[in-house]
């Protein structure tokens, strides 16, 4: 059994045939897909889809760089979203300086305001980072030390580093503060030596598998649409490079799954 922690069914690319998409999946084995959203429309949009198929997740949230449509109501509609049941996260939210559509101000004010509202809600963080790694961690960390301080059980599955693709100090910085780290198809790539060593070396229990579908397709379909049975790839990969059987690693990434997320009991 494995679960998809990442992916954007909710995307035009799926809509001619979503529910083959989620076929497949169950065929691949994949028994769970978390759908993270990026804007407050899209939330929604996720959230009816949810109630439409049983595998179907969500995390909701305001992505980077949707940062610039964050206005005084978006806090209370963020809340008001995440009182749907099958809503286990607040994501996908975070930095992002390379595509730097939203000042880096108004990025992280954003960021601290989901943060802030993810601690209220005792849910966890699904964190997009692109080229912003020191500033995320550095919010992270305080973040976490804050849940700490009011004795909040979230200190202990704050959430996750988003299809992962720094170094490996980053890396342990996050796993310090009990950030979980998600890989994706870039792993399975043949360029992808340092992500790969880094693989070999990341604790296995903090570890999950994602698609991020549409996008980053595994090798050797890198540029296809990607899409959720293919997180089957990743895992595959990543046994291979622990040197593990396929079910150890589909076994251990599916309880991360669950402990982070605690699929079925909202």
């Amino acid at each position: 059994m494995l679960i998809d922690t990442h992916c954007h069914l909710d995307w035009e690319d799926f809509d001619a045939d979503r529910d083959a998409v989620l076929l497949r999946a169950a065929e691949a084995g994949v028994i769970t897909v978390l759908n993270p959203s990026t804007n407050l429309e899209r939330s929604a949009r996720i959230a009816r889809l949810a109630e439409q198929y049983e595998p179907l997740f969500v995390a909701v949230g305001v992505h980077p760089n949707d940062s610039q449509g964050w206005g005084e109501e978006s806090e209370g509609m963020l809340t008001h979203l995440a009182q749907h049941p099958k809503v286990v996260a607040i994501g996908e939210i975070g930095l992002d300086y390379y595509w730097n559509k939203a000042p880096k101000e108004k990025q992280r004010e954003v960021f601290q305001q989901q943060l802030i509202l993810a601690a209220k809600l005792d849910l966890p963080v699904i964190v997009h980072n692109r080229e912003a790694g020191n500033d995320v961690v550095m919010m992270l960390t305080e973040w976490q030390a804050e849940l700490v301080r009011i004795n909040s059980a979230l200190a202990a599955r704050p959430g996750v580093l988003h299809s992962f693709s720094a170094e490996c100090e980053l890396a342990q910085k996050a796993l310090a503060v009990n950030f979980f780290i998600g890989l994706t198809g870039p792993l399975t790539f043949k360029n992808a030596k340092e992500l790969q060593t880094l693989a070999t070396e990341l604790p296995l229990d903090k570890l999950l598998v994602e698609t991020d579908s549409p996008f980053l397709s595994p090798h050797p379909e890198r540029g296809q649409r990607n899409e959720p049975a293919k997180v089957r790839m990743v895992a595959e990969k990543l046994a291979e490079l622990k040197k593990m059987v396929f079910d150890e690693i589909a076994a251990a990434t599916t309880a991360n799954a669950r402990a982070l997320f605690r699929f079925g009991e909202c």
